[in-house]
């Protein structure tokens, strides 16, 4: 890496010490790195075999138009799709706009009136609050009439004594964020959730469990799906679109769950089977078989991240050495200006957009004012390099993605050179 970092020290001006720093995270990381290198393999196989056993061809590339019947290329990839996370059927369309627009179509295509449904890890991340309302908002659950519920994690694991009182014969529903959201909390584990489903189906076996596992894809070697969750759903802008994809959204599972999306992505009488991919299923197609490495470069650089900023004294979550379920890096930085200076140098490091400022600013959906950065080639793609934070304490920054790790490095080290001045 010598050749790197000199060019990194004279292109960019970077300090000495922040070099040597580097240099010695490099050293520290190669183990960890080692362990992700040998899942992303095993997940490229996966996903290779997939593609074959659905006998994916040239053709399936091409989109459709108007309604999209026979869209034979839209339908063969949701059968790769079901087959690499062990799904019934799959729901993967560019008119689901975001990983909280599949999980809404998930809650709201199977959640009715009278229906309680429990969030087991905790309060769900910003923009789902949303979702399920609190003051009657139109659309929400809420004025639907579903009941919600929400269980606290206790000491970064599921609360097994909490969970067996608020969830009952009955309950409709049990949520599961398997990431972090903006929350100062480990991750949770493709092990960890596998032994809460077998607590909750032994509670009432018709419990619909699902999981949403946005920024989970590839990082383990199974999916939820796999240790007996009944539906997932995530965004093609984070791991699964590999940063090829250019928009769009997934949810999968039990067929009769996912039909019941797919009439509240559509309509009743239409659910699936109409939906023209005009110019999105070659970049689908291959975004799904990149990645599987291109989740490697972001979890190889959030864990050189974490090294080098817990090197510099602050704490990171998960260490660099921790076992990972995503791919976010959470940095607790203590104050709204050492965010604002993380920013910039990612910022500057971007790709696009490198001469631009980040500013903390209101954003639909979120409670807090929110700082984001990254000069990303699909907008607001977080499986790109990029870092936000809601600007509150403790002034948690949350990094994640990456499409080589050459460039995360790179970003750490331009954040670090705004952190010295």
């Amino acid at each position: 890496m010598q050749a790197f970092f000199q060019m990194l020290q004279e292109q960019y001006q970077i300090s000495d010490s922040v070099i040597a720093q580097m240099s010695a995270c490099y050293e520290k990381v190669q183990k960890p790195w080692a362990k992700v290198s040998e899942i992303t393999a095993a997940n490229q196989i996966k996903v290779l075999a997939a593609f074959q056993k659905k006998q994916a061809g040239d053709f399936h590339l091409n989109g459709s138009t108007g309604y999209g019947y026979g869209d034979v290329g839209r339908d063969v990839f949701e059968l790769i799709w079901a087959d690499v996370f062990k799904a019934e059927k799959a729901l993967v369309r560019a008119s689901i706009l975001s990983g909280t627009h599949a999980i809404a179509i998930a809650l709201l295509g199977n959640l009715k009136a009278g229906d309680e449904f429990v969030s087991i890890s905790g309060l769900p991340y910003d923009t789902l609050l949303k979702v399920i309302g609190k003051n009657n908002e139109p659309g929400t659950l809420q004025a639907m009439g579903v009941t919600h519920k929400v269980v606290d994690l206790k000491n970064d694991d599921f609360d097994y004594e909490a969970i067996a009182q608020a969830v009952k014969k009955g309950t409709k529903m049990v949520c599961i964020q398997r990431s972090r959201g903006y929350d100062w909390r480990k991750s949770l584990t493709i092990a960890k959730i596998a032994k809460v489903v077998k607590f909750v189906k032994e509670i009432d076996e018709n419990i619909i469990v699902f999981v949403d596992n946005c920024y989970g894809e590839f990082v383990e070697l199974q999916e939820p799906l796999e240790v007996g969750a009944d539906l997932i759903a995530g965004s093609l802008i984070k791991n699964p679109g590999g940063t090829l994809a250019p928009r769009g959204g997934y949810v999968a599972g039990r067929a009769d769950l996912v039909d019941l999306a797919a009439i509240r992505l559509s309509a009743p009488g239409i659910a699936g089977d109409v939906g023209s991919a005009l110019d999105f299923n070659r970049l689908a197609y291959q975004g799904l078989f990149m990645a599987p490495l291109i989740v490697e470069q972001a979890l190889k650089g959030a864990i050189f991240a974490a090294c080098f900023l817990e090197d510099m004294g602050y704490k990171v979550s998960p260490r660099y050495d921790e076992e990972r379920a995503d791919i976010i890096q959470a940095l607790m930085l203590g104050d709204a200006e050492t965010i604002r200076k993380y920013c910039r140098g990612i910022q500057k490091a971007s790709p696009l957009d490198s001469y631009v400022t980040p500013y903390d600013a209101p954003l639909p959906g979120y409670d807090d004012a929110v700082i984001m950065a990254g000069g990303t080639f699909v907008q607001g793609s977080s499986i790109e390099l990029s870092v936000d934070a809601p600007m509150r304490e403790p002034f948690i920054a949350y990094m994640q993605g990456g499409i080589s790790l050459a460039h995360v490095m790179t970003g750490v080290a331009l954040a670090a050179g705004e952190m010295e001045k």
